[in-house]
């Protein structure tokens, strides 16, 4: 009965530990994942300015070469280009990926899908700087939210194991 008990209580403890942690990586995923978008965007940028290779094509090429909650939009924004033009296509795939990202950093992303093959060489790669500089301040607001948050979960979890299995003792 006793060794039930202690296994118990360490087993509520590093629950509550595992969950401080999980929670907190919700806030590094969402840096690592702006980051990625911007660097994303700046490969699209280069190979629109410097190749004549479709906005399809470019997107299926940085979905494979982008991380995996990243890759998804791209990969999923070329392949709906094949049935709707780039912006909705842009558009659905940011609706329908599964990332850690804020409502307000899709928004964001999404001001990409105004101009998406609508306009000329130079009209696009100015939208896709503008896109960039917003995600400059998304990244800056997502690494001082982190560097707030990231630790206060961890902490958080670990007292409230603590709290818990001291009650039950």
């Amino acid at each position: 009965m006793v060794v039930f008990k202690v296994f118990s209580l360490f087993s509520i403890f590093f629950i509550s530990c595992f969950l401080g942690l999980t929670i907190s990586k919700k806030f590094s995923s969402r840096v690592k994942e702006l980051k990625e978008i911007k660097s994303a965007l700046n490969m699209f940028e280069e190979k629109i300015k410097f190749t004549y290779e479709t906005i399809p094509d470019v997107f299926f090429e940085i979905s494979q070469n982008t991380s995996e909650g990243i890759s998804k939009i791209f990969e999923q924004a070329s392949y709906n280009m094949k049935m709707m033009s780039a912006g909705l296509a842009w558009e659905k795939a940011i609706d329908e990926s599964n990332t850690k990202l804020t409502k307000e950093d899709k928004e964001t992303i999404r001001g990409l899908a105004k101009m998406l093959g609508k306009t000329d060489l130079d009209g696009q790669v100015s939208e896709i700087r503008l896109v960039q500089k917003f995600l400059e301040t998304k990244i800056q607001d997502a690494e001082l939210e982190k560097s707030k948050n990231e630790k206060l979960y961890k902490t958080l979890g670990v007292t409230c194991g603590l709290a818990i299995v001291i009650m039950l003792i």
